[in-house]
């Protein structure tokens, strides 16, 4: 049976080689930690997992091309599986996120270039933002993240 055993040590911690008392193994330190689904780096800050879970809805998001390309389904039908997929996807872990107004401006980018696209609503063709959101019943991911604390 192979052993993994590894940690992060906070900000405010000393970086000394961690030495189990049990075991008398030394544990590697790492920079990064990945604990079910969500990226805990050193500083307990939240950019990483934000970047990667961006990465991640946007890999869902181009998965379902065909469906945003459809003619058949409507912008409510799209919007609601925008939601149940690529939102769901982007917002996990959101709950323990440091709320900071450059992490929620990263997210909301991403919301609304998707939506634009899936309204197929290109430059110089504009919209804002408030309009945008009704016509997809959309809030505003600071609302989101805020509803699910």
């Amino acid at each position: 049976m192979q052993e993994k055993t590894a940690s992060v040590a906070a900000a405010s911690a000393a970086h000394a080689p961690i030495q189990s008392q049990l075991t008398e193994k030394i544990w590697k330190m790492k920079k990064t930690f990945t604990y079910l689904g969500s990226i805990i780096d050193e500083q307990g800050g939240s950019d990483v997992d934000v970047k990667a879970q961006i990465g991640k809805a946007r890999a869902a998001y181009l998965r379902l091309r065909n469906i945003w390309n459809s003619k058949q389904l409507s912008n409510n039908t799209k919007g609601r599986i925008f939601n149940t997929n690529v939102k769901i996807v982007l917002l996990y872990g959101a709950e323990t996120w440091r709320t900071m107004k450059a992490i929620i401006q990263k997210i909301q980018v991403f919301i609304n270039s998707c939506l634009r696209k899936i309204l197929q609503i290109f430059w110089p063709e504009t919209i804002s933002n408030n309009p945008l959101w009704e016509r997809t019943n959309q809030i505003p991911a600071e609302e989101e993240i805020r509803k699910k604390r």
